[in-house]
């Protein structure tokens, strides 16, 4: 369990002389503005993938109910900024616990810490650590080829799919090989599995036949997507996003670039 800085009241009681007591209470509070104390985790984002999307993917692995909140105009997000709940300014923001959490890192740290998918001790999670911020590199990638200008599409997408199958899957088809194990770390789902499973899908619709090369990858595919808690998440009606089509292109942008 992470350790957030906001503490009950500590009391110090002293005695001088026998005779003078004297209590001093001191109030630790966190510089975190309170946030949703009344259970299920709130998402704040756009109704799209975005950043907020492996959010998502974590706490349905994880088996966790959420509710969302949509921006759906500029007005939305200054009034986040404004009424103090967004600490830089920016979203994805994830009120759980009484914290107003905000950085996809730090969310997603929190979540895989709470419900039990960082690995058993600080070697694996070095490991996870390690292979999630490859995966960061490749999301960003397959999660900005919307808005690329349109004179920069095909380059992008050559350069995206190359990265893919060249740098990326190459690296998890040997950790697959050489750990032997069901899962990218130790013997249980992590993180790292969650999300490598998100980006090998959204890879999958730009290119059907992309893990035609790896077949540790088509496995683990397989074997992760039939885990009860993410088969869920995947079939129609879930909190799962679709691909952004113009339509949300076009809202994401007047909400944060108008």
């Amino acid at each position: 369990m992470r350790i957030i800085f906001s503490y009950q009241a500590m009391k110090y009681v002293y005695r001088k002389d026998l005779k003078e007591t004297a209590t001093c209470t001191v109030t630790i509070l966190g510089n975190q503005a309170r946030g949703n104390m009344s259970g299920k985790p709130k998402l704040h984002y756009f109704n799209g993938r975005g950043r907020m999307e492996s959010i998502r993917w974590l706490l349905a692995a994880a088996g966790v109910e959420f509710e969302e909140s949509y921006l759906e105009k500029k007005e939305d997000l200054t009034k986040l900024q404004q009424d103090g709940s967004l600490l830089f300014q920016q979203v994805p923001m994830v009120e759980i616990d009484g914290m107003k959490l905000v950085q996809t890192r730090a969310i997603a740290n929190y979540i895989a810490t709470k419900y039990n998918l960082y690995g058993k001790d600080l070697k694996e999670r070095a490991l996870i650590d390690m292979y999630v911020e490859g995966m960061f590199d490749l999301n960003e990638l397959l999660m900005t080829h919307e808005i690329q200008p349109a004179d920069k599409k095909d380059q992008h997408f050559a350069n995206m799919m190359d990265k893919a199958t060249n740098r990326y899957f190459p690296v998890f088809e040997k950790v697959l090989k050489e750990h032997g194990k069901d899962f990218l770390v130790g013997n249980q789902l992590s993180r790292a599995d969650v999300q490598l499973l998100e980006i090998i899908l959204m890879a999958e619709e730009f290119q059907p036949d992309i893990l035609a090369k790896f077949p540790l990858l088509q496995s683990f595919k397989a074997r992760i997507s039939n885990i009860p808690t993410i088969k869920k998440f995947l079939q129609p009606g879930s909190q799962r996003k679709p691909p952004s089509d113009e339509e949300v292109v076009d809202k994401v942008m007047k909400i944060f670039y108008s």
